[in-house]
């Protein structure tokens, strides 16, 4: 590796003095790195000293760090005036405008000024780095630095192999993330990288189900909160980030990848976006918003009305027998009888499947049938999902037994999958592709995405609690009741499930 990294002289220079060049200015100071910050605008450089020495102050008022290593670190961020000052730089990172040939301009600059074993980093999210470093002569030296917003906070970093990158460049960047305390993971220069493009799944397929009316959106997100384990709902989370930010990525994405139908984005989103509904920032977004505080809708309160018995379909077995313990739990009478008995609710526990597919396969009466999605959860939240001819008696007494002990239940409109099937399968859909595709290696792709995003798991270790077998049938099974291609099987999810092995286990050379 030309550059000791762990050198207490080592010297980065950060181009641009925006929210993510303070960021990684700051981690970099508290490593003991010494900084040299430039903006374009002046005084810019000077002022983002002064708000990570304010911050750094902040700190120490909470007691998180010491008086003399913030004066210390504030200490070793040195503004400059120009690009030449960037000189002596053993690593320098670009943070600038999403803009290409911005970037790229900026580099032939950075190579001209320099040294031979100088580093040059890109903090790009969007832009292939491949692109950028062939501005210069030595695209060797060039490699993708992916910080997320906050800095500080957000505790990995994507390391960006582009298609000429030198292995002691990424190795050294790697190496100087770990230094500044971060997590680092190494990714091939792909469209989104890891975390932008295994964040497709989760609200791309949200927004499918928003699209196809299945449910409300806070209903959606009650269900993927409560039963799926995230911090927030996906709608929720396009309101914090705003769709005049996160719409773009979407397309972004789906047009580098020609038109992939796993990243398809969605209509509802661009008419949003159009008129102005961007979330939290406008007021409104998929929420309303008074004085800054998200108003969501109430969940309706469980009816009184109990089914007289229920029958529970054997046509899955295990999901079967857990529905049934939760009957019994709930005070349900069970129907044990080899088919319905009149008047008896009747529950189908499909897989990747609607509620009137499950009907028609097993000559049940649709009127009186109910699915529920009996992935684990039950204890979080319960999804009940009516055929279009359920009646208001039967769809009531299903709610009523399954929200009977206080546990939110939603009943929703018959769609292949539920929301909660389609939305943790397209999850680990993309995540086993992204591992086909060798964009990083299965460890790196869970660890990103558990860091960068804030899943209860990775995509590769949810795909295995939740049982590779499953999420191919799920999948599977929403291929045929839609037609659409978005939902074929990725290669490395079919393989994996058909000899039952770990999704996180790696191709052998």
């Amino acid at each position: 590796m030309p550059i000791d990294i762990h050198s207490p002289t080592l010297t980065l220079g950060i181009a641009g003095a925006g929210a993510m060049g303070r960021g990684i200015a700051q981690i970099a100071a508290q490593a003991g790195i010494r900084v040299l910050l430039f903006d374009l605008a002046p005084g810019a450089a000077a002022a983002a000293r002064e708000t990570i020495a304010a911050t750094l102050s902040g700190l120490v008022a909470k007691g998180k760090l010491a008086a003399a290593d913030a004066e210390a670190a504030a200490a070793r961020i040195e503004p400059v005036a120009s690009l030449e000052a960037f000189a002596p730089c053993h690593v320098v990172v670009e943070a600038i405008v999403e803009k290409l040939e911005v970037k790229r301009e900026l580099f032939r600059q950075l190579e001209a000024i320099a040294g031979p074993e100088c580093l040059l980093a890109s903090n790009t999210s969007s832009l292939s780095v491949t692109d950028i470093a062939a501005a210069c002569r030595r695209p060797d030296r060039v490699a993708g630095f992916h910080f997320f917003n906050p800095v500080p906070l957000m505790k990995v970093v994507e390391v960006v192999d582009a298609l000429l990158t030198a292995p002691w460049a990424v190795e050294a960047l790697a190496a100087l993330a770990r230094r500044m305390g971060h997590v680092p993971v190494r990714a091939k220069d792909t469209p989104g990288f890891i975390v932008n493009h295994a964040g497709r799944g989760y609200v791309t397929e949200a927004l499918r189900l928003a699209g196809e009316n299945v449910a409300e959106v806070h209903v959606i997100d009650a269900i993927l909160r409560g039963a799926g384990g995230f911090r927030m709902g996906p709608f929720e989370l396009l309101d914090l980030t705003g769709l005049d930010v996160s719409h773009p990525v979407m397309e972004s994405i789906y047009r580098q990848y020609y038109e992939e139908p796993r990243y398809r984005p969605s209509a509802l989103a661009a008419q949003r976006l159009a008129g102005g509904l961007l979330g939290r920032k406008s007021g409104r977004g998929f929420y309303h918003y008074e004085d800054g505080r998200q108003q969501i809708p109430a969940l309706p309160p469980a009816p009184a009305a109990r089914p007289h018995r229920v029958w529970v379909s054997d046509a899955r077995p295990a999901f079967a027998a857990a529905v049934r313990e939760l009957v019994g739990r709930l005070g349900g009478r069970l129907d044990e009888s080899q088919s319905p008995q009149d008047g008896a609710l009747i529950l189908v526990t499909p897989l990747g499947e609607d509620a009137s597919t499950c009907a028609a396969r097993e000559g049940l009466d649709a009127s009186r049938t109910i699915a529920i999605d009996a992935l684990p959860g039950l204890d979080r939240h319960r999804t009940l999902m009516a055929t279009p001819l359920t009646s208001a008696a039967m769809r009531e007494a299903a709610h009523g037994l399954f929200a009977g002990d206080g546990v939110p239940a939603s009943l929703i409109r018959d769609s292949a999958g539920c929301v909660m099937q389609r939305v943790l399968a397209h999850i680990v859909n993309i995540g086993c592709d992204i591992a086909q595709q060798n964009i990083a290696s299965p460890e790196d792709i869970d660890r990103a995405v558990s860091l960068g995003l804030g899943y209860p798991k990775g995509p590769l270790a949810l795909g295995d609690a939740l049982g590779a077998r499953t999420v191919l049938a799920i999948l599977e099974n929403l291929q045929a009741c839609s037609g659409d291609p978005r939902y074929r099987p990725s290669p490395w999810l079919r393989r994996r499930a058909l000899l039952g092995a770990s999704l996180l286990t790696p191709e052998t050379e």
